[in-house]
């Protein structure tokens, strides 16, 4: 896999709830700590995301908002 994003982190598909036009994916990175993504449903089915696959979280740097309490 090559891409031009320089964070990618590997992770594993904890659930899949597909809609009619998106799908939302939750990614487990580590026991108790989790991702969330809105992608088309197209795209997931494209992927065949199902719970207990292996996949890659990719971030764009310019998408990644940073807030402190």
């Amino acid at each position: 896999m090559e891409i031009s994003a320089r964070n990618s982190i590997k992770t594993t598909v904890k659930k899949v709830v597909a809609g009619s036009v998106n799908t939302e994916v939750t990614l487990e990175i580590a026991p108790g700590i989790e991702l969330v993504s809105i992608i088309t449903k197209s795209s997931a089915e494209k992927l065949g995301l199902a719970e207990g696959k292996q996949a890659y979280a990719v971030i764009k740097s310019s998408d990644v908002i940073v807030a402190v309490d």
